[in-house]
């Protein structure tokens, strides 16, 4: 590596923020090369010492591999966000690289046998390094250490190839949504949606370089946020068919064979560890343990949300027939449940746009209720180069004006971003390092053409505050050890502090202060909050059954213990959401199995179940809230010091009870999704 690549030492930019302006393509292969090749001699100094200690073991595994670090956090955003045919070449290159690498240092028997050592000792260690020394025994574990040699070649082999076929996933995927984007020659059909979606979608066909169309590009799950205001029926149907079809084509861009050997690859290294199926060996690492426990709760779910979505199925027929309309399908459900949902309640969502404008949202919002409840204020930072045009940075202060870190936000859709919403760590919070969080938050908003307003819609404003209560969770961070940083928690615990900052959204206090009309300052009325607070359950049948039917499909692939007999996807897709219960073709699950990134190109395989199940704490937390009012310094300074702040040093359900006084309860979750009537 060149000693001028900018990896190769700790930026010198404020708060290590990577230094952008002189970062390029050219600069990460080597980088990874070179990270890994230190760590490597890092690992060899470790086992090379004959004393064993807590510092030059554990406390030295966590100061190791900082270039591999520095060069991976900014990698697999830019490859998420903003990605090219040479990033799409070096993550292709790199990942089986990567996935070997770690194998030989959780699966060294040199340094495994360093760690049983400490383990004996754990007893005079403080709670937080005898914790991290847990998290450490249970890493190697879990990863194979204890097996025989040659169970953990053969582990390595299949962490190699599944670490490509990962990659190969997510490519095909990108490049298959793209070409199904669904170009529309005549504005007329476009009838129902809004001057500024128009605008948008002539500017997303621009971008593409057909000037004389517009265009809807795919998104990342099942159907389309446009659908709900689309009048023309075939134009309806067209969008969800490709929307359906997402690699599931023929072609180049088939993740079909891919998913198939990813599950077969999960399930022999399953097996190694004497246990019958992959769910088994990612569920012993979570907080729900096992199987029986998650079905035992989606159980309780599954019928009255399948019952719900049929009722309110029989609705929607009532409102196409008044139309004289065909059969209700899948292309139909968002268009008329608008119109139910109108008649109904008098509620009309597509309204509500012009008081959800993004800059308002965000600051008068987002950063608001961040500032009422835990004190933190932010600084927009021009100066500050992010790795896009588009990506703009924020400096992060408490009240009292000591620095917390930066938070960089990226909203718009592009055809070289990934869909969907998420947040990154570019820098994690460690006091170990010396070092302050810096974290990215994506999403996926349509631009509008120059000069125009970014006005959300109710979905796109959740999703904001949503991935914002991620950045929390990072920002807030107040650990020593890297490993157990901001959002390094148990896949199915990660959701819930972002889960419970939607709250905030319709809390009176924050909506007064950022629901206002772009042009008149009017403020949302009442009567439409009103609305929505009396309709929070509407559609919830939908959205509950089609979530639970992504989350039987991820558990059922993971469950197999053989593939015998499984040939094709999709029948074996129909019949696990069938055998549950859930299938109702106006409702198709929320992801089919062939651009179901989270569980095949993500960390989410055999946790998908994670975000009803945090859900669980969330709507018991919100309880908490309103009990002990609300939007409070007191009350966030309870939230930060108890659970958001400690990352993951301490046992995730410890940490909600310390916060909650109590384990959770499902009541009121059961209450908030309109399931409370049901057994």
């Amino acid at each position: 590596m060149s000693s001028a690549n900018p990896f190769l030492r700790p930026s010198q930019l404020e708060y290590e923020l990577p230094p952008f302006n002189v970062i390029n393509d050219s600069h990460y292969l080597p980088a990874f090369y070179a990270g890994m090749e230190e760590q490597s001699q890092e690992i060899a100094k470790i086992t090379s010492q004959s004393e064993i200690t807590f510092e030059n073991t554990i406390v030295a595994l966590e100061r190791s591999g900082q270039i591999l670090t520095r060069v991976a956090n900014v990698f697999y955003n830019k490859s998420s966000s903003d990605t090219n045919e040479a990033i799409d070449a070096i993550e292709a290159e790199i990942a089986p690289k990567l996935a070997a690498h770690s194998d030989s240092i959780k699966l060294n028997p040199d340094l495994f046998q360093r760690i049983s050592v400490l383990i004996g000792s754990i007893d005079t260690l403080s709670p937080e390094d005898a914790w991290i020394l847990r998290r450490y025994y249970e890493d190697f574990v879990h990863a194979g250490a204890k097996l025989t040699a040659e169970k953990r070649e053969r582990v390595k082999a299949i962490n190699e190839e599944l670490s490509s076929l990962q990659t190969s996933f997510a490519k095909n995927l990108l490049a298959d949504t793209n070409d199904l984007a669904v170009f529309v020659d005549d504005v007329q059909l476009l009838e129902g949606l809004s001057a500024n979606q128009i605008a948008a979608c002539k500017a997303a066909a621009e971008a593409r370089g057909k000037n004389d169309t517009w265009m809807i590009g795919m998104v990342n799950f099942t159907g389309h946020p446009l659908l709900r205001s689309m009048k023309n029926r075939s134009l309806r149907e067209k969008v969800m068919r490709n929307s359906l079809m997402k690699g599931a084509r023929s072609n180049a861009n088939d993740t079909r064979k891919t998913l198939l050997r990813m599950v077969e690859l999960r399930t022999e290294r399953a097996k190694l560890f004497g246990l019958n199926c992959h769910a088994d060996y990612v569920l012993s690492q979570q907080t729900a343990s096992n199987l029986d426990n998650v079905h035992a709760m989606l159980g309780k779910i599954a019928p009255a949300a399948a019952s719900n979505a049929r009722k309110e199925g029989a609705d929607i027929e009532a409102a196409m027939n008044r139309d004289g309309a065909h059969e209700l399908q899948s292309w139909d459900w968002d268009y008329y449940t608008e119109r139910v949902r109108a008649e109904k309640y008098d509620l009309d969502a597509s309204l509500m746009k012009p008081y959800f404008e993004l800059n308002r949202v965000l600051h008068d919002g987002v950063f608001f209720a961040a500032g009422k409840l835990f004190g933190m204020q932010f600084k927009e930072r021009s100066d500050l180069q992010a790795y896009h045009p588009e990506a703009r940075v924020f400096e992060v202060f408490n009240e009292d004006g000591s620095a917390i870190g930066l938070y960089i936000a990226d909203f718009y859709t592009r055809d070289s971003k990934r869909g969907g919403a998420w947040m990154n760590s570019l820098v994690k919070q460690s006091t170990l390092l010396n070092q302050k969080p810096v974290v990215v938050n994506n999403l996926n908003i349509p631009k509008p053409p120059k000069g125009e307003p970014t006005l959300l819609t109710y979905d796109e404003t959740t999703t904001l505050f949503h991935e914002f209560g991620h950045a929390i969770h990072g920002l807030l961070s107040n650990v020593r050890y890297p490993r157990v940083s901001g959002t390094a928690v148990q896949r199915d615990f990660v959701e819930f502090p972002s889960q419970v900052n939607e709250m905030w959204i319709l809390w009176p206090e924050v909506l007064d202060n950022y629901a206002r009309h772009y042009e008149t300052g009017e403020r949302l009325p009442q009567a439409w909050v009103d609305k929505l607070n009396e309709s929070s359950t509407f559609n919830e049948g939908h959205a509950t059954t089609s979530y639970m039917a992504a989350s039987v499909l991820d558990l059922a692939w993971h469950s197999l213990e053989s593939m015998d007999g499984v040939t094709s996807v999709e029948e074996f897709e129909a019949k696990a959401i069938s055998d549950y219960g859930l299938d109702y073709h106006p409702v198709p699950t929320r992801y089919r199995s062939t651009y179901f990134s989270h569980i095949f190109a993500g960390g989410y395989s055999s946790g998908y179940y994670g975000y009803i199940w945090s859900e669980v704490l969330d709507a018991d937390t919100v309880e908490w809230f309103k009990e002990n009012g609300g939007l409070t310094r007191a009350n966030g300074d309870h939230f930060r010091k108890s659970l958001l702040s400690r990352g993951g040093s301490v046992d995730s359900m410890q940490m909600f009870r310390d916060f909650r006084g109590r384990d959770a309860e499902i009541q009121p979750l059961l209450r908030r999704r309109g399931l409370v009537n049901h057994d």
